[in-house]
């Protein structure tokens, strides 16, 4: 029993950190976010909801600079209101945003943010009992090691979950009647924005290659039609 403790107590670890992230989620976005508030883009998030047979999409404003969009495990969909200011500004047309919050839809349709909450917690205690273990074997590496592993499954399970949510942000797109044309060009103007240096641009930097994603995104286009 007690070769196992590092790994129950990892485990144990994993499930407290779970509860703990979920809270504190909600809690930031309750006392930090607003109601969006947008006739025009809320005219395309109604097509989107029409062709979900939903009543509404509820989009919640997130009262942060950094340029980024959210979904949480309760299923509420977040845009920064550094993203509304390039909105406001003229940078990004509302169909342009409008694919972020359709992406952002993938993702709690598809299960991704209960997967990634879980996920996370899951990695701690991964990481935890492999450095435990390895530690025993590589003495100091053994930690360097761990975390090395857990971030590389961390990394591809992150690309894999980008391109499901595009492929889904596309879909309705495209039966809703907005296209994937505004996705492609959000995604072009994301990139010219990282590429300036802009240290707010938190949106693009666990994401895949922008390149990768439009050719995948025109290649699913090409064999829908």
């Amino acid at each position: 029993m007690l070769k196992f403790s590092p790994i129950l107590l990892a485990v144990l670890w994993a499930v407290i950190m779970y509860y703990v992230s979920a809270w504190r989620t909600k809690s930031e976005m309750d006392n930090k976010s607003t109601i969006l508030n947008d006739p025009p883009l809320e005219k395309l998030t109604d097509q989107m909801a029409d062709t979900l047979d939903l009543q509404k999409i509820k989009v919640n404003i997130y009262e942060i600079e950094p340029i980024n969009g959210l979904a949480i495990p309760d299923g509420r969909i977040f845009i920064t209101r550094g993203f509304m200011k390039k909105y406001y500004d003229g940078e990004i047309t509302a169909p342009e945003l409008a694919s972020v919050i359709a992406h952002e839809l993938g993702h709690v349709a598809l299960g991704h943010t209960k997967r990634r909450m879980i996920d996370f917690s899951s990695q701690n205690a991964i990481r935890v009992a492999l450095s435990m273990v390895l530690s025993r074997f590589f003495g100091g590496f053994g930690t360097l090691i761990a975390n090395t592993l857990t971030k590389f499954l961390t990394a591809r399970l992150s690309r894999k979950d980008e391109y499901e949510a595009d492929a889904y942000a596309a879909a309705l797109l495209i039966k809703a009647n907005i296209g994937i044309e505004p996705q492609i060009s959000m995604f072009e103007k994301l990139e010219k924005i990282s590429s300036e240096g802009n240290n707010s641009m938190a949106w693009m930097m666990s994401h895949p290659k922008t390149k990768d994603r439009i050719i995948a995104i025109k290649k699913l286009k090409n064999e829908w039609e």
